[in-house]
């Protein structure tokens, strides 16, 4: 687990990698590397003006020496590879490659995937990948750079591409400095995606020339031409096995190798303490699991997280939030580089915290709602199955206060299908148009088309949750706020093998009341327990006591901020309505938390902008 970045094109100074290394330290404290080329690929001194330029900054999990540090050469030096993540199961094929003569200096997956480029080619690659991956792969032999993004969308990357060259990075704040000033503006579709959403859908980002690569997508850069071409390699397909539940224990199993101390992430719920039975089921009852406490709040599952790993024979510790969260509130918008509004982000920033006290690695369980139809959203949805293409447009009403029938006016504007993406979202259609009075039209969202065909009705809303929230919500939350404090996050439920299972299972089995009862035989502890029976809570943090509390001070320079760091596109007036609103509407506290959020990550990312290059 680390953080990558890179620039191709017009020869740049050491100052440019200096900046994009520095963007990226905290996701790898262990190590930090840079590597110069020439634009033939010739090596040059890291202090020079160069045509091509690689950075890492490593968090050591498999083999920890600096033999393994990136960025990692091929024996002729023509060939680099920067990468960021953990490839599983690839011992068999690595010992091939050794006997056919492909020359391992380490024990690490970063040195497989370089070797298994060099044997294979990228198509021959990346069928042979199990796991989460972000790499760069530079071949100046065939002068390509390959970008690669994993299946379901575990590890992030983004770029800017334009006349002078190329770059990507792990973050939108490693890339910025590669962009010339001029094209360092923020993006006005990207700010209403933001306000529907919470978070900027792929590809787009917070900055017109900076794009996200989606997840199971892979990127072609030509050296000599200049040109980028963008590849899907991987779409989810069905695929029977006799047993998908031996699936999960390989899929566990291969994720409980490390070099470095593991644990585990448990709530009260079923997704995580499914994942914690098969753990201490496997016999690694030393592993410690964490929970997040809010203490004094209906919200909080701490109690039934101890009272599952009581049951388990697992170590338990329980990790308080703050009441409080004024202190760190820009450190955490920060953590999460672009905009980027999940309540739920910041009690994840203070548990990864500390956790990584304890441990480098930690297994979670994010994907399960996805793959068994956990969310309440989905049900909702369904009564109303029966619309289909049926649409209504009717007028968007301006307005700053939640109303339930100006939402549902807002999904008759799109067909059944394609309102699902508005069950989760930040700001109503007629929020945006409330503070956005001036713009000219506004989509009913931006979720891009899901990736894969389905007919029954919970996987028709299931795949555009695997298109959009699953790799641009849970899984950037997950990165972002683990990352932060240099800890690695795993996800076996992601597991592309188990994914694919799970997805040929007859709809009995898969969907059911209450959901996930799939689990319960690998999970008879939290069957005895009542965690299928319970209501689920999900992660919710107090929004509004925070609000009441040390927020409350940032509420009144909300609104000025936001209409000038936007050029007026949010109107500052209907900003400081929405937020006076809030005093007699406690519905609006997540979308004041939002702006609040938006306004504090526009105003970081301006001064960067502004800073340097």
């Amino acid at each position: 687990m680390c953080g990558i970045g890179g620039h191709f094109g017009r020869p740049r100074g050491p100052d440019l990698r200096a900046r994009m290394l520095a963007a990226l330290a905290r996701r790898g404290p262990d190590a930090q590397h840079v590597a110069t080329f020439a634009a033939d690929g010739a090596r040059l001194p890291d202090d020079a003006l160069a045509a091509a330029g690689l950075v890492h900054a490593r968090l050591s999990i498999i083999d920890p020496r600096p033999v393994a540090d990136q960025p990692m050469g091929s024996a002729d030096a023509m060939v680099w590879i920067c990468y960021n993540g953990e490839v599983h199961g690839w011992g068999d094929a690595a010992r091939e490659l050794a006997a056919s003569g492909a020359p391992f200096r380490t024990h690490s997956d970063t040195e497989f995937i370089l070797r298994g480029y060099e044997a294979w080619g990228i198509e021959g690659l990346l069928p042979r990948l199990t796991g989460m991956f972000a790499f760069a792969l530079v071949d100046f032999r065939a002068r390509r750079v390959h970008v690669v993004r994993d299946r379901m969308g575990e590890k992030p990357v983004v770029y800017a591409h334009g006349v002078d060259g190329f770059a990507f990075g792990s973050t939108v704040r490693s890339v910025l400095p590669w962009l010339p000033r001029e094209r360092r503006g923020f993006c006005p579709d990207a700010i209403d995606a933001y306000l529907a959403h919470r978070y900027v859908p792929a590809p787009r980002t917070i900055f017109t020339h900076v794009a996200r690569l989606s997840n199971a997508h892979r990127l072609e850069y030509d050296l000599d031409r200049g040109t980028v071409a963008v590849h899907r390699y991987w779409s989810p397909h069905p695929a029977a096995v006799a047993d998908a539940r031996a699936l999960l224990d390989d899929a566990i199993a291969l994720r409980l190798v490390a070099d470095r101390p593991l644990g585990v992430f448990l709530s009260g719920g079923i997704d995580s303490g499914t994942i914690a039975c098969r753990v201490a089921a496997a016999g690694h009852r030393e592993l410690r699991t964490f929970s997040a406490a809010f203490p004094g709040s209906a919200l909080d599952e701490s109690a039934e997280a101890a009272e599952t790993a009581a049951a388990l024979g697992l170590p338990n510790e329980r990790i308080v939030v703050p009441t409080a969260v004024g202190a760190d509130f820009a450190r955490i918008v920060a953590a999460l580089d672009e905009p980027f509004a999940d309540p739920s982000a910041f009690p994840t920033w203070y548990l990864a915290r500390a956790t990584e006290r304890h441990v480098k690695v930690v297994l979670g369980g994010d994907g399960g709602d996805e793959l068994f139809g956990g969310y309440k959203r989905i049900a909702k949805h369904l009564r109303n199955a029966w619309r289909g293409a049926l649409t209504a447009p009717l007028p968007v009403l301006p307005d700053a206060r939640p109303k339930g029938w100006r939402k549902a006016i807002g999904e008759l504007a799109v067909d059944w299908e394609s309102a699902y993406a508005l069950r989760f979202s930040g700001l109503t259609p007629n929020q945006r148009r409330f503070l956005q009075p001036h713009a000219a039209t506004l989509p009913a969202h931006y979720w891009r088309p899901p990736d894969f065909a389905a007919t029954e009705r919970h996987d028709r809303l299931l795949r555009w949750d695997f298109a959009n929230y699953l790799p641009e919500y849970a899984l950037r939350k997950s990165d972002l706020m683990t990352m932060a404090h240099g800890l690695e996050a795993r996800a076996p439920f992601l597991d592309h093998r188990f994914v694919e299972a799970v997805l040929a299972l007859p709809p009995r089995a898969r969907f059911t009341a209450p959901p996930k009862k799939f689990l319960a035989t690998l999970a008879p502890e939290l069957e005895r327990l009542g965690a299928f029976a319970r209501k689920k809570r999900g992660f919710n943090p107090p929004v509004a006591a925070w609000l009441r509390g040390d927020l409350a001070d940032r509420l009144p320079a909300i609104a000025g901020s936001l209409g000038a760091l936007t050029g007026g596109q949010v109107d500052a007036a209907r900003v400081a309505a929405m937020v006076d609103a809030y005093a007699t509407t406690p519905g609006l506290a997540e979308q004041v938390l939002s702006l609040a959020i938006l306004a504090e990550s526009l105003a970081q990312l301006a001064r960067e902008a502004a800073d340097g290059g």
